[in-house]
């Protein structure tokens, strides 16, 4: 039912998920978690809608509650490394020759809010009203948090001469 589907966008999901998720094996776990829940909720996918916004918002919203979930966990340590991130970052292959893991690490350092509208802005490629409809937010917010991020990034990257 969604393998055509999973050939046309799978890639793309799985190197979203990624992004989001500082390493592989919790990259795997959402990738098959998101294509389990559009297989459970196919019947409520609108046919006349793209696609791909639909499942990045699913994918989106897998995360956050994993995130929901880690952060009441009594055992859970609230603080990611940044020597993990680091290697994540660092294992992911850039079609650029430049080095932009200050700018990755300034990304990975930002609100949650924020990171998800940068990632899926400028990395996911999605433009305002997708990133709406995906986050369940107005448009307005959209800009705003995409300004708020930029002048945060703008900050943390102040001295990096070549960024």
């Amino acid at each position: 039912m969604l393998d055509p589907y999973i050939q046309k966008y799978g890639r793309r999901l799985y190197g979203f998920c990624l992004t989001l998720c500082a390493n592989r094996f919790d990259a795997d776990d959402l990738y098959q978690t998101t294509w389990l829940k559009a297989m459970e909720h196919f019947d409520q996918y609108q046919k006349d809608l793209p696609f791909e916004p639909w499942l990045t918002r699913i994918c989106v919203n897998t995360y956050r509650s994993r995130l929901r979930r880690i952060a009441r966990s009594p055992i859970f340590d609230a603080f990611r490394s940044d020597e993990e991130k680091t290697l994540v970052l660092n294992q992911t292959p850039s079609p650029e020759a430049e080095d932009y893991s200050a700018l990755h690490a300034a990304i990975d350092r930002l609100p949650d809010k924020l990171r998800l509208t940068v990632l899926l802005f400028y990395f996911e490629e999605e433009d305002i009203a997708s990133i709406s409809a995906i986050l369940n937010i107005p448009p307005g917010t959209v800009k705003s948090r995409l300004n708020k991020a930029r002048k945060k990034l703008k900050e943390a990257l102040q001295n990096e001469p070549d960024l």
